[in-house]
């Protein structure tokens, strides 16, 4: 069983920056792939980004490639996801989640394919 909990959301500024972390809970946390979502109103959850549990190989949506960074510290049981010029159209709940995958080669993009979820962090982008 894995918890997550985000935070470093918040209001900012078209242009601005902010770096969203999550925090898991347990001793396996390097052997999770971990990905971030996000979810505006009245639209369906979608990925942004996702990290292998080796930090190998990152993978990101095009809308924020070259925007958006990730990373994670196995040490501390974080993942990041700096965020960098923001857009009115970034604004959303911000999901991290997890999911079991020792060995694996590829990010996964699927909501489907991710077992833990975190409640969530909101970012709010004024234009």
């Amino acid at each position: 069983q894995v918890q997550l909990v985000e935070s470093g959301g918040g209001l900012v500024q078209a242009g601005d920056s902010l770096r969203l972390s999550c925090a898991a809970s347990g001793r396996t946390f390097s052997s999770y792939a971990m990905g971030w979502f996000r979810q505006a109103p009245g639209k369906e959850r979608e990925f942004v980004g996702g990290i292998t549990w080796s930090a190998v190989t990152t993978y990101y949506s095009d809308s924020v490639k070259g925007r958006f960074t990730i990373s994670r510290d196995n040490a501390k049981n974080t993942v990041y996801l700096q965020m960098n010029s923001l857009k009115p159209e970034d604004t959303a709940v911000y999901y991290c989640a997890a999911k079991s995958d020792l060995y694996g080669y590829r990010v996964p993009l699927g909501v489907r394919e991710y077992n833990y979820w975190g409640q969530g962090t909101q970012v709010t982008v004024s234009s």
